[in-house]
């Protein structure tokens, strides 16, 4: 019964702020105008038309697919290496990810190379990120392969992650001043870059890092007790291993690529998730924690936009500067409670 209500709740918290969303900016569009359009109603300005559906809109979709595609992320990691500070990015994935992009952005410069990311047009950041993401990916799912530890995959992402990062380290200090600020701002995350074309793209790789999910809810629990336990339940660890790892590769590569390394999300909102729910089954925290990180990636971006001004803050020190307050009051209310 308690999930029902928090399902119900979280839903009408995302239409909410999905209204929010839709309406705050330089030019503030009513709710109302919003629920009118809903209807078939055409907008009262044609200058709100075009903002809605060419920046408000796909920047909306934009945070949801990517609030949801890092909590899940984050969610099966913490589950399957039964770490409370694992992430989607534990396995180097966004790391990988933002070497390609830094070898686009940064190494024209840094090694007099004839690169340049005009040359790739609008697509090139985007594609750079993907490469290097599935790049880091399949190394990684070579090592799976060859190891049966879970901590020693853990380990070898970890490293791999510290590698790349060296690397982007060592372009960056022999890049020019224009390119590094380039590759700065990517690295701030960003949701309103996004054409309606990309979104759908970015909505269809979503699906397909959720599908192999589906049946795996008992396999999850049963890895929150150890995977000799699992495997006495009848699990194959090395499935679910592979399992997690495309869905991870998927999920986190994918908003990566198109939205840049957006900090807390994948970490915080599976915690936020179980002190909501007060429960351990997948097959509730799944749901839940998707659509708690929409809701929370929702609200901010909602508040990095300036009301009446075209500036918006950095996506990444509001994701961090607001969640982080709301995990730790979660923790200490829980803890008071229990002391109780």
């Amino acid at each position: 019964m308690r999930s029902t209500w928090l399902f119900f709740l979280l839903t009408m918290a995302l239409f909410g702020l999905l209204l929010l969303s839709l309406s705050i900016g330089s030019v503030w569009i009513p709710a109302q105008e919003l629920l009118q359009r809903a209807l078939g109603q055409p907008f009262t300005r044609e200058s709100h038309e075009l903002i809605f559906f060419a920046y408000r809109l796909p920047k909306a979709l934009t945070a949801i697919l990517a609030g949801i595609a890092l909590s899940l992320s984050g969610l099966q990691m913490q589950t399957y290496f039964k770490n409370p500070l694992a992430g989607p990015y534990v396995l180097g994935i966004s790391s990988g990810a933002g070497l390609g992009v830094a070898v686009l952005l940064l190494s024209g410069s840094a090694l007099q190379l004839p690169i340049t990311a005009a040359a790739w047009g609008s697509y090139g950041i985007t594609l750079a990120a993907s490469l290097g993401a599935a790049l880091v990916l399949l190394a990684i799912s070579f090592t799976a392969w060859r190891v049966r530890d879970s901590m020693t995959l853990l380990i070898v992402g970890l490293m791999v992650g510290s590698l790349t990062g060296s690397i982007v380290s060592l372009l960056a200090y022999f890049s020019d001043a224009e390119q590094l600020k380039r590759y700065t701002v990517w690295s701030m995350g960003s949701l309103g870059s996004l054409p309606m074309a990309d979104v759908l793209l970015f909505a269809l790789v979503c699906v397909l890092g959720i599908l192999p999910l589906v049946f795996q809810f008992k396999a999850f629990d049963a890895m929150l007790l150890g995977e000799a336990y699992a495997k006495s339940m009848g699990i194959s660890t090395r499935r679910l291993r592979r399992s997690m790892l495309l869905s991870t590769g998927l999920l986190a590569g994918a908003a990566t690529a198109f939205c840049g390394p957006i900090a807390f999300i994948g970490i915080a909102v599976p915690h936020i998730a179980r002190l909501l729910f007060q429960t351990a089954q997948h097959r509730i925290l799944f749901p839940g924690t998707a659509l708690v990180g929409a809701c929370l990636l929702l609200l901010c971006d909602s508040i990095s936009q300036v009301p009446g001004s075209a500036t918006t803050l950095p996506l990444n020190a509001i994701t961090s500067l607001f969640g982080a307050p709301i995990v730790i009051a979660l923790i200490l209310k829980r803890n008071f409670s229990k002391s109780l």
